[in-house]
């Protein structure tokens, strides 16, 4: 096993793609096993990739784009101002209530901290909100994408541990909705301390804004609906959320939107690719792990400390937050997933909520620098400068960070939802 940990230490340390060291790594060891064959990775590569759940993935990422390209996001954001944005600092609010609903369509927080960048700042500073704090909340805001259903963190945990798609996407609800309270809350503080304005709530303004948004406000029901009345799995619902934004933009913008088409399957097809190549040297890495009983020797090991399950906790959330300082929330899950998951199984952690744990830590990632990618998505597309999004973040950072122990100490918020589940769950 020096091999292996030490080709892999030797690989990271070269800054490669964090699929290549896991490749590379394995590919390493097997040559020198004299049991194994090269086509071993081959073999174990495909193996894991050809997981029908794992189609889901292509789906709910090619459907986001769709919806993107088709221009709801600035109808949904227009329905979130009419709704809310007549309070004190509505406006903040609306982009965080925007951030919610088209989590439900893309998956993707990233995606989600650039388009409202793009739509939502210069409104925020127009109304008088500081660069730091528009920044700051739409980047923040932009992660409870991770958590609410679809998520394509969620999935992926899934696939990994063959823990049920569907459960993993309604547990995601609750504490999702947390952390859009928790910013809302720190939120109101700022509104109060620097006056933000408010708007003015108008009936007609909210009946046009909801004819113009409903197309995409019903998606979401269509995905979690047919999920919860068993009518669909996820990778059958990942198909039917690319059908109905297909159908959309065709009859919405026609001509325009065919003609826009190619270049949308172009960038959901790359980022597809970049996750399933991930996966497969996951899925390659994992076999060299199971053949040398790494689960069993692990869970030995940490037997041996006597943690509680609370204490792995304890020391795990940490890690994970600590290696969002290097890597992407993708490649943490990938990475340490095989890894902690026997461990946590064998002090009885519900892996329900284990993933919503490690999805709430991935959510404050995105916004940790020096990697964080929602800080860069922003200050791309706002022309804020770096230091000034940190900054801006750095409240609700605090607030997901205290709904990250809020969760952990009351996992009944994550696995209330799921419990409810009254019919057949497909993974």
């Amino acid at each position: 096993m020096a091999i292996l940990t030490g080709s892999f230490i030797v690989l990271l340390a070269l800054g490669l793609p964090i699929g290549i060291v896991l490749a590379g790594a394995s590919l390493l060891f097997i040559m020198q096993d004299p049991l194994l064959s090269e086509a071993t990775v081959f073999r174990s590569f495909f193996n894991f990739v050809s997981k029908y759940t794992l189609m889901a993935v292509p789906f709910f990422i090619y459907a986001g784009f769709l919806m993107e390209r088709t221009g709801l996001i600035d109808r949904l954001f227009r329905f979130a101002d009419a709704l809310i944005g007549w309070v004190p600092g509505g406006f903040g609010f609306a982009t965080l209530l925007a951030a919610i609903i088209f989590g439900a369509i893309s998956g993707s927080s990233t995606a989600m901290a650039a388009a409202m960048g793009v739509i939502a700042y210069p409104e925020m500073r127009r109304r008088g909100y500081p660069a730091w704090l528009a920044a700051g909340l739409i980047a923040s805001g932009g992660g409870i994408a991770i958590l609410i259903p679809p998520s394509i963190t969620l999935i992926l945990y899934g696939v990994m541990t063959e823990t049920s798609i569907v459960s993993l996407f309604f547990a995601g609800v609750v504490p999702g909705l947390l952390l859009a309270l928790g910013n809302a809350v720190a939120l109101v503080f700022f509104a109060l301390y620097l006056k933000l304005p408010s708007g003015e709530f108008r009936w007609r303004a909210l009946l046009d804004a909801t004819k113009e948004a409903w197309p995409a406000l019903l998606m979401p029901v269509l995905i979690l609906g047919g999920l919860y009345g068993g009518l669909f799995t996820p990778t059958e619902a990942g198909a039917a959320a690319c059908g109905y934004a297909l159908i959309y933009g065709a009859i919405a913008r026609r001509r325009a939107f065919l003609a826009d088409l190619v270049a949308v399957t172009q960038r959901s097809l790359n980022l597809t690719a970049v996750i399933i190549f991930l996966l497969g040297c996951v899925g390659v890495f994992q076999f060299v792990l199971a053949n040398q009983g790494w689960a069993q020797h692990l869970t030995q090991w940490a037997g041996n400390l006597g943690l509680s399950p609370l204490g792995f906790l304890a020391v795990l959330m940490p890690i994970l937050l600590f290696l969002s300082m290097f890597l992407s929330g993708i490649a943490i899950v990938v990475l340490t997933v095989p890894l902690f998951f026997p461990i946590a199984m064998a002090l009885g952690i519900d892996p329900i909520y284990l993933a919503i744990l490690v999805a709430l830590a991935m959510e404050m990632g995105v916004i940790i620098p020096p990697v964080g990618l929602n800080l860069f998505a922003v200050a791309g597309t706002t022309r804020v400068p770096l230091h000034e999004v940190i900054w801006g973040s750095s409240p609700f950072l605090l607030a997901d960070g205290c709904v990250l122990l809020l969760v952990m100490f009351f996992p009944i918020l994550a696995l209330w939802l799921p419990g409810q589940l009254v019919v057949p769950v497909f993974n």
